[in-house]
This record gives C-alpha cells, structure tokens and sequence, in this order.
C-alpha cells in the first residue's frame, strides 16, 4: 500500500472510530477495521451489524460455549 493510500485508510478508521464512540457502540479499533474490510469484500454492512449486536447480547466468555456436534448443520 502506497503511502498516500495508508495515510487515507488511517485517517477514514479514525473517522469511525471517533463517529462508534459518539453512538457509544462498544467497538475498538482493531474490530472496526476487519468491519471495514468485510464490507469491502462485499459483505453485507446490515447482517454484519446484526451479528455484531448478537455477539454483543451473548453472556460473557466465561460461559461455556456450545461444542460444534451440538450445532445444527
């Protein structure tokens, strides 16, 4: 990445950055841009905002999560 190119991808994460602490969304850095870059790989940005408001909702990481032979396939 050119060096114009890295200075205007920081500058647009910061921007976001800034505007999730405004709306108090509870996202860092580092989630927000691999956010980013799923929704320039085409990711929908609405389902990518409902998984995030799911994980969100989840009990805390010291329950214990759900083995894969208890999902449903």
């Amino acid at each position: 990445m050119d060096p114009e190119a890295a200075r205007t991808a920081q500058e647009s994460l910061d921007l976001v950055f800034h505007m999730s602490n405004i709306l108090d969304a509870g996202l860092d850095r580092h989630t927000l841009s691999i956010l980013i870059a799923l929704c320039d790989l085409g990711q929908n940005p609405k389902a990518l905002g409902a998984v995030v408001n799911e994980l969100q909702r989840e009990p805390s990481s010291s329950s214990p999560m759900p083995t894969s032979s208890s999902s449903v396939h």
